[in-house]
């Protein structure tokens, strides 16, 4: 494993506008950067926020045009709903979110999560590369809730160009002992170290350059990161 640095550089990138279906992020982000003076450097990690995926995507639903079945609707009546969708991420309402969504907030409008987090990564961090020729590491992060904890964190749901998971097995503590058990959940905190600059209101500020992490080059993806059901002792 790489030794670690002695410190990382975080840089929101600002004036990122509201984005809409069919955008093009890469040029949007490349854009925010050449305004701020910075060019890709090898290794950097960009942390781009769930929403503006999920909107240049076309993820908007507007609630008038779904019809819910009784069952939902009984189910809806309990409240907040954990649930484990078909990405395998456990989420409160399964991620469909009402804020930030549109200007005004009265049209009924709700974003779903893209339907491929680690695929919109790697198309993202295609495009970045074919453009600039830098190969950098993406994650896509969102505002996660926690069971036993108070607050949200920010967590990856989608990652490209870097691992998700880094086993620390075998690598010796201060003292020269081994670990046995350890993994770091690399992805996860870069992107809560990241959505510290991001917020969690009218920030606008949904893209974070990150600088100085020593990481493996490799092809990651969020799966890493989803304890198997057979080693979760918390169900």
């Amino acid at each position: 494993m790489q030794r670690t640095n002695s410190s990382i550089e975080l840089i929101a990138l600002d004036g990122i506008p509201l984005v809409h279906a069919r955008d093009d992020l890469a040029g949007i982000i490349l854009d925010a950067l050449a305004r701020a003076n910075l060019t890709f450097a090898a290794r950097d990690i960009l942390v781009v926020a769930q929403k503006i995926v999920s909107k240049s995507e076309g993820r908007l639903v507007r609630l008038d045009t779904i019809e819910p079945s009784q069952r939902a609707m009984d189910i809806a009546r309990a409240g907040i709903i954990i649930v484990e969708d078909v990405r395998g991420l456990v989420l409160a309402n399964a991620g469909v979110d009402a804020s930030n969504v549109n200007a005004d907030g009265g049209d009924g409008s709700v974003l779903l999560l893209p339907a491929d987090p680690d695929a919109s990564a790697a198309n993202l961090r295609a495009a970045l590369e074919a453009r600039t020729g830098v190969n950098v590491g993406i994650i896509i992060n969102d505002s996660v809730g926690r069971a036993w904890r108070n607050g949200t964190v920010g967590t990856a749901i989608g990652l490209s160009g870097l691992p998700g998971l880094l086993d620390l097995r075998g690598t010796p503590d201060l003292f020269g002992r081994e670990l046995r058990t350890t993994d770091l959940g690399l992805a996860d905190e870069i992107a809560a170290a990241a959505s510290l600059l991001m917020g969690q209101a009218g920030e606008g500020r949904p893209v974070v350059l990150v600088r100085g992490v020593s990481y493996e080059r490799r092809e990651g993806n969020v799966r890493e990161l989803l304890r198997p059901k057979s080693l979760d002792f918390f169900r």
